[in-house]
């Protein structure tokens, strides 16, 4: 763990943009990202931005044992590491290439999208070419859960989404807003 929190720090010290947090795991934002998820009943998730894997390794402790999962981390260490540790995992790393990639891999759409994204660091262009992969990705009934350190994204979000429930996790360092929207 500690090995995982320096090299998170040290990524996000050589690049702050494209890092999400310098926390890498935080037990009050992984149950507020992870506590609505129905895991009897997912058959696919995907993780959008997983750094060192503090969600991943929830995300495969809880799946069932025949629910896909696919794991998006830009950095090549970090999702090469991540590959080692959770093999029956799919990895990419582009979340740009989201529906492309699940039919790739012989979905139509998945059942939930987590994600450590750090949009607010992304131009607009960029975040709405991700958000359009995510809306056409899931399933109707479907959720996004996405955690973010301020409201910036909720009115790119209600331009999507007519179900979105905000909480704030004012334990987590810093302190978080997570979204949880539903298609």
């Amino acid at each position: 763990m500690i090995v995982d929190k320096m090299t998170f720090f040290y990524k996000f010290l050589k690049s702050p943009k494209r890092v999400g947090s310098v926390t890498p795991s935080s037990i009050f934002l992984a149950n507020a990202m992870l506590k609505n998820v129905d895991w009897d009943t997912t058959q696919s998730i995907v993780e959008l931005g997983a750094g060192t894997g503090a969600f991943t390794g929830l995300i495969h402790q809880y799946k069932q044992p025949c629910t896909k999962g696919i794991i998006y981390e830009q950095d090549t260490e970090m999702r090469r590491r991540l590959e080692k540790l959770y093999p029956e995992m799919s990895f990419r790393s582009s979340a740009e290439n989201l529906f492309s990639d699940i039919h790739e891999l012989g979905m139509d759409q998945v059942d939930c999208i987590l994600s450590g994204l750090p949009f607010a660091n992304f131009s607009q262009s960029l975040r709405d070419r991700i958000m359009e992969g995510v809306v056409h990705s899931l399933k109707p009934g479907g959720t996004f859960i996405a955690f973010q350190y301020s409201r910036q994204m909720l009115p790119h979000l209600e331009k999507h989404f007519a179900d979105i429930d905000v909480s704030f996790v004012p334990l987590n360092i810093p302190p978080a807003f997570v979204y949880r929207c539903t298609k």
